[in-house]
């Protein structure tokens, strides 16, 4: 690799999708670029959200020395299948950065870098600290408990959090921060019209097969009632409004 190449694919994550074989989607080039502090992807099945995060934390790792790519997804499994994701976008480029190590779940770098994929568990997010970037995978399904049990971790470091998912109904902190987080999150949503690899005869397909309310969550990123909810998500909201003066 050149070094004008090098200093290209610094610059320019796109860039580096495309030394991968990936032609970003439009959505993908803006939140490959983005640089947002803080940032929710609302994104359909399949629509490519999980490539496009472990191509930042490859970026931020190789050139960002010393730096720490924290990757948290609900379970062991999910965890293996993102940091599958950055290992072969890694070995793509060819290791321009060798590793000192490598496990299942972790690789670290001569430049001191390291990216470190864990399932969620609080106790296996405390203790990590330098974090400068925290990607959280299928966020709609991890507890709230752990979400709180993470954010610390970026007190001091100042790092960015991405959080990323598909909808699981009107409930838990991702839906929170998504109605109600304020203006600091950069807010993303990608429903399947946006991927040009779901064509519209298999969505039509998948209208036909699928309750509606999960087809439009899957698909359309709708937030629906959660499963098994006794009462309206606007009606309880409805019910904590202090501007509603109480009957009795």
């Amino acid at each position: 690799m050149t070094i004008a190449g090098d200093l290209a694919l610094a610059l320019d994550p796109v860039i580096m999708a495309e030394r991968v074989g990936i032609t970003p989607d439009g959505w993908q080039a803006e939140a490959l670029r983005s640089g947002a502090p803080r940032a929710l992807w609302n994104c359909s099945r399949q629509s490519g959200k999980s490539t496009i995060a472990a191509l930042l934390a490859v970026h931020g790792a190789l050139y960002e020395p010393g730096t720490l790519q924290l990757l948290l997804s609900p379970s062991e499994r999910q965890s293996g299948e993102l940091f599958k994701k950055c290992a072969s976008a890694y070995r793509t480029l060819g290791r321009p950065v060798p590793p000192a190590s490598e496990t299942a779940l972790t690789v670290t770098l001569e430049n001191g870098s390291r990216i470190v994929s864990l399932p969620g568990r609080s106790g296996t997010v405390r203790g990590y600290s330098g974090v400068r970037r925290l990607i959280v995978d299928e966020a709609a399904w991890v507890l709230d408990e752990l979400y709180f049990a993470v954010l610390p971790i970026l007190a001091v470091s100042g790092g960015s959090l991405l959080a990323m998912s598909t909808p699981n109904g009107k409930r838990g902190w991702w839906h929170a921060e998504w109605v109600e987080g304020g203006p600091e999150w950069q807010r993303v949503e990608v429903p399947a019209t946006r991927c040009p690899r779901i064509g519209p005869a298999f969505l039509a397909e998948q209208r036909r097969r699928m309750p509606r309310a999960r087809y439009e969550q899957e698909y359309e990123c709708a937030f629906g009632e959660a499963e098994g909810a006794a009462f309206a998500y606007e009606d309880i909201q409805a019910a904590l409004d202090p501007e509603v003066t109480p009957l009795w």
